[in-house]
């Protein structure tokens, strides 16, 4: 019988410091019901807003093709991107709007676009591509040492991307370029042998075929070693190279 009681006589202990603190529970309890309304809001909301954002840019993405200005692409999709931030779609749209202004060939505004959205979007795949029109806004400035850095920043902060064979192709033909043969034939090679590559892969296996074969006619012939002086000496700006007898 005790034990049973046990329950009533526990509330009858609680109960008037319910009353003295009945207040308090109410607003502590009303606090909690308007901010899970509140919570609910904000989830409802971003979500409409990334609904609104991803049908915006799809509307935008079908009337691109009929667009006859990239330019007015371009601003189209940064409107967009300034109306949805935050949004999968708004992140997109800063990342298409430096393609558009790239077709456009404005190299400059398009390379300032790509490097904005990177700096707001550091890591992921998009970031891979983002550097990667970086690189190619630099080449296409005839800016061939800060594209190459630039390329080179893919492959090594981006390894598993799957532009890193779109960087190689762009060093080797870079490199090539710069008559750099041994190092552009490496990036070829790294290019071809990418299970990512797609026409990359083909398009850098046959400029190392191609490289390969006018290698041997580009390389002159290694002039026969001087023989040492009576007196060697060290002058820090010629540093003479080892030679192997055949």
């Amino acid at each position: 019988m005790q034990t049973q009681d046990a329950p009533a006589e526990f509330l009858f202990k609680l109960w008037p410091w319910l009353e003295a603190n009945k207040n308090r529970l109410i607003g502590v309890a009303v606090a909690v019901v308007v901010v899970s309304g509140v919570l609910y809001f904000i989830s409802a909301q971003k979500a409409q807003k990334e609904v609104d954002a991803g049908q915006a840019m799809t509307s935008l993405m079908v009337n691109e093709a009929a667009s006859e200005s990239s330019s007015q692409t371009a601003e189209d999709y940064q409107q967009l991107a300034e109306k949805y931030p935050g949004t999968a779609a708004g992140k997109r749209a800063e990342l298409q709007a430096a393609g558009a202004l790239f077709d456009a060939a404005k190299y400059s505004d398009a390379q300032v676009q790509f490097q904005k959205y990177l700096d707001g979007n550091p890591v992921g795949p998009l970031a891979a591509v983002a550097t990667l029109g970086i690189a190619a806004s630099l080449e296409a400035q005839n800016k061939p040492d800060q594209a190459a850095a630039a390329y080179q920043r893919v492959v090594s902060v981006f390894p598993d991307a799957a532009c890193v064979p779109t960087a190689e192709l762009a060093l080797g033909r870079i490199a090539e370029q710069q008559n750099k043969l041994t190092e552009a034939l490496n990036h070829y090679q790294d290019a071809a042998r990418s299970q990512l590559g797609g026409s990359s892969a083909q398009e850098a296996m046959i400029r190392a075929t191609e490289l390969k074969a006018k290698m041997p006619a580009a390389t002159p012939k290694p002039a026969p070693a001087a023989a040492p002086a009576a007196t060697p000496s060290f002058t820090p700006m010629t540093i003479p190279q080892p030679t192997t007898k055949p």
